[in-house]
């Protein structure tokens, strides 16, 4: 019996949280808070694989990687100042925070079958007051979802939802999204003015999905939320936090993101050839490889440079993915109308940073 109640109720293994960067201590993006977000500003901005989606009016907020000192175990949270205010919420108006999960890695839910297991997911949370925010699993395969509230007091505590299982509607099993865990922090009445149903899984109505009980992380200047220790796994009993090294959950974020950032103001990025006088390309390997074909983002083209074959800075006039190379796994860069025309095609070079820690190329694969 004893046995029993130690493997329902410890950390027993690894491989349990299904969350990439639960404890928040990756970010790639940015080191430093960011300001000024709102209404579209969405997507990936400081930590990996959590996702802002914003449609919110006046409201403005920071997000911050900030350090904690008063939860032992955790030393990141993700925290969401409010900046602007907005109490007058337009009908349409969300604000979430996202984790998107890809089908292949959930087919252990057994979901839409008779066997459909339930998961909980758990989290630690404080905020500026006390508060009631509410979270959904949204199946996005199949169009359904799950919801249900919870606490935010201003001493971390931690949240433990366990969801019941779906017997309808299969994942694909596949590298594209099919589940997100949802955190509504703002929402107008086109998802408050239904019926919540709490934890009953049905086809999706926007008006069922949050419970008009929901505070608003809009609701003055002074408002907050953090959260750290984010984990979903697999059963109705919430474990232990399960940590990962920084290491390894680092090579699982960079299936999503590869962030080439300066750490010198002259750092290299990558060697490469001249191809003509003014034009380069640059090979990039990941490592790992990424979940799918990637998009190139990089930063202001004037922080960016080529060395020619006398190790001159030459300006560069754009920067592509050479779409005859492209793939999970690797990539060419096209370095464009490179000024200078010292350079013959053949001669090797490399693309740096230009006098400056701003400079990165990155590459994005996020769902």
């Amino acid at each position: 019996a004893k046995m029993g109640e130690v493997l329902t109720n410890s950390q027993i293994g690894g491989r349990r949280n299904l969350v990439i960067n639960g404890a928040m201590n990756i970010f790639q993006r940015s080191s430093s808070a960011v300001t000024g977000l709102g209404d579209g500003n969405e997507g990936y901005v400081v930590h990996d694989r959590i996702s802002h989606t914003v449609v919110a009016g006046a409201g403005r907020f920071t997000v911050t990687p900030a350090s904690i000192t008063d939860l032992p175990g955790f030393a990141n949270a993700l925290q969401v100042t409010c900046t602007t205010a907005d109490t007058s919420i337009a009908s349409s108006e969300l604000y979430v925070l996202q984790h998107k999960f890809e089908g292949q890695d959930l087919q252990q839910l057994k979901k839409g079958t008779s066997d459909a297991e339930k998961v909980t997911v758990s989290f630690y949370v404080k905020g500026h007051d006390s508060a009631t925010y509410t979270c959904e699993l949204f199946d996005t395969d199949n169009t359904r979802q799950i919801s249900q509230t919870f606490s935010v007091t201003t001493s971390w505590s931690r949240v433990e939802l366990t969801f019941n299982a779906d017997t309808t509607g299969a994942l694909t099993d596949d590298n594209g999204e099919s589940l997100q865990l949802n955190i509504f922090l703002h929402a107008g009445s086109d998802y408050t003015g239904g019926t919540f149903t709490s934890n009953t899984w049905a086809s999706n109505t926007n008006a069922n999905r949050v419970s008009s009980s929901s505070n608003s992380i809009f609701e003055s200047t002074s408002a907050s939320f953090s959260i750290t220790g984010l984990q979903m796994e697999l059963g109705s009993q919430a474990t232990p936090f399960e940590h990962r090294s920084f290491g390894e959950e680092l090579q699982l974020c960079r299936r999503y993101l590869q962030y080439f950032d300066a750490h010198s103001n002259y750092d290299r990025f990558a060697m490469g050839t001249a191809t003509s006088n003014d034009d380069c390309n640059f090979l990039f390997k990941f490592n790992p490889y990424m979940r799918d074909v990637p998009t190139l983002v990089h930063g202001t083209l004037s922080e960016i440079v080529v060395l020619d074959n006398d190790n001159s800075a030459e300006a560069i006039g754009s920067l592509s993915i050479d779409t005859n190379t492209d793939g999970p796994q690797g990539c060419n860069v096209e370095a464009s109308n490179i000024t200078g025309d010292v350079m013959t095609a053949g001669d090797a070079t490399q693309i740096s940073a230009n006098n400056t820690l701003n400079a990165f190329i990155s590459f994005d694969s996020e769902l």
